[in-house]
Formats: structure tokens, C-alpha cells, sequence
């Protein structure tokens, strides 16, 4: 086995990503780039062996500490035992990893339990979409439909906005994520922002970002007039039909938590998403032996 460090530019990284289909936004280049903007270390592996190209990972580093979240993002079908291979070969130094799906064996010491995501397809008919969300979801929409609730696409200051306002309600309920200035690192071209506005002010706003086919939902806010109007279930499915007709094929909706959270995983159940569960945050022991490559990262 062998890893090449920092040898691709965003175009093969991009492509790697899209052979893998379901990469998630931890691993596109302008996550890495938004963490590396707001102080961590990026480094992006690409593994291969004897039959070609395994894997591509992206490893973050903060304070020596080195993170693999949601990766590495296989580019073969490959079994446990090689993916745990491949996780060990990238651990030079105290790492933490967080794969996209389930393994375990020698070399992992699990720290964490797999958390549950809401994946949302968007693969079938606006018709068939809107067939299969919850009742009450549906219920929720069609009346914020008769009131005549409309969203309308976003820009800088609705993001402003968005970022202090989502701050705001960190603090209130007491929940954590990204930084709140994360959004504010992400090119402009992969943000895609809906809002809503109430006697001239914006009273919601929601942010995705988009990342090859799909898109992950970054951060939402709604005041109260806007709870009262089923505004987020509205401005979700406008988003949501937006993305799709633009060629996006499933929306990752964040983690669900039934018993921190009820609410808001309803919410995102209530659209019909499946419910995928992650593989464990493990600590992962560096394998005795590994054969790598280093160079410069290439420019942006």
C-alpha cells in the first residue's frame, strides 16, 4: 500500500470524490478549505496498492490531533479489513476517525457510537416526493401553501443575517456544530441560501451547501412568526425542488437525535429521508509500517 500526500488539485480531487457517489461534504475540497481558513491543518491523501487507487482521504489537524471525518471515501469496493489497513496507514500521529460506515477490528478503539444522519433521495418525482412525506409534515406545507409563504434565494446579507441570528440560537437552546463563521469560508458558487420575509424584514433564512451531487444541509434559523407559518417546511421543499432541478440527488439533512432533539428530527424525518447510521468514532493506532510520499499542497 501506498499513499501520496497532497498531489491532487480541486479538479481530481473532485473527480475521486464523484467516483465515490456518496462523499460527504467533510470530504470536498471546499469543507478543507473553509477549515483550513479558520486555522486547522489540511492534508489530502490519495491510497492505491498493487490494483490501483483505494481511497481518498481528507485529514484534518488541530492542535496535533488529526480528523477524518466521514472518510476516507472508498473509489473501489473494498472489505473491513482493508478499509481498517487503510485507516491505520493514515495515522501518523493521534488520530480520530469517523467513517462513513461501519467497521471495526484490531488497530480501531471505538470512542463513540455511530451517529444517525437523515438522507434525503431526491432521485424520484417531485410527485412521489411530496407523496411520501409525513402527514403532519404535508399538513404543515399545505397550509403554509394557502398562506402563501414563499421563499426566495438568498445572498451575503441574508447570510450575515443567517450566521448571527443561528448564533444567537446556539446559545439559547445550548446546542453545538461548525463554527458560526464557517459559511462565510465556503465559495460562493457551493452555498445555496433561502429566505423569507414578514413586513420587509427577513424573518428565516436556510443555507445548504453543495458538493458534486449532493448537498448538506450547513444552518437554519426561523423567529417566531415564521414557526407559527410552517415557514421552515415550506422553505425546505422550495429548496429542495430547487436543488433537485439543478441536478442534486440527495440532500444529508445533519444528525438525528430523538432524545436531545425530538423536534427538529422530526423535522427532518417528516420529509421521507432514510435514516443511515455512521460508522463509530474511533481512536486508530498507526499501522508498524507504511510507505508514503509528501509534497506542497498545490495551490487553490
Amino acid at each position: 500500500m501506498r499513499i501520496f500526500w497532497d498531489d491532487l488539485d480541486r479538479g481530481d480531487w473532485t473527480a475521486r470524490l464523484d467516483l465515490g457517489r456518496s462523499a460527504a461534504l467533510q470530504q470536498s475540497w471546499d469543507y478543507g478549505q473553509a477549515a483550513r481558513a479558520l486555522g486547522a491543518g489540511v492534508r489530502r491523501a490519495r491510497v492505491a496498492d498493487g490494483l490501483g487507487e483505494i481511497a481518498v482521504a481528507q485529514v484534518l489537524d488541530r492542535s496535533g490531533l488529526r480528523l477524518i471525518s466521514r472518510g476516507p471515501v472508498w473509489l473501489r469496493a473494498v472489505d473491513p479489513a482493508q478499509k481498517r489497513c487503510v485507516l491505520r496507514a493514515l495515522a501518523r500521529g493521534p488520530t480520530l476517525a469517523t467513517p462513513e460506515d461501519a467497521f471495526a477490528g484490531f488497530g480501531l478503539v471505538p470512542l463513540l457510537t455511530g451517529r444517525f444522519h437523515a438522507i434525503w433521495s431526491l432521485d424520484p418525482s417531485p410527485e412521489v416526493l411530496r407523496a411520501g412525506l409525513e402527514r403532519r409534515w404535508a399538513g404543515r406545507l399545505a397550509a403554509a401553501g394557502r398562506a402563501g409563504v414563499q421563499a426566495a434565494t438568498g445572498h451575503g446579507i441574508v447570510l450575515d443575517l443567517l450566521i448571527r441570528e443561528e448564533a444567537a440560537q446556539r446559545r439559547r437552546i445550548g446546542y453545538r456544530g461548525l463554527p458560526p463563521d464557517f459559511p462565510r469560508h465556503l465559495p460562493p458558487r457551493a452555498l445555496r441560501i433561502w429566505h423569507w420575509t414578514k413586513d420587509g424584514s427577513t424573518a428565516a433564512a436556510m443555507a445548504f451547501v453543495r458538493h458534486g451531487d449532493a448537498a448538506t444541509y450547513q444552518t437554519g434559523w426561523a423567529g417566531p412568526a415564521a414557526r407559527r407559518c410552517g415557514v421552515h417546511q415550506a422553505m425546505l421543499w422550495q429548496a429542495a425542488l430547487a436543488l433537485r432541478a439543478e441536478g442534486v440527488r440527495r440532500i444529508d439533512l445533519g444528525t438525528v437525535d430523538t432524545e436531545a432533539a425530538p423536534g427538529l428530527a422530526h423535522f427532518k424525518l417528516g420529509t421521507g429521508a432514510d435514516l443511515r447510521r455512521l460508522g463509530a468514532t474511533a481512536w486508530v493506532l498507526p499501522a508498524v509500517r507504511w510507505r508514503g510520499r509528501e509534497r506542497q499542497s498545490p495551490e487553490d
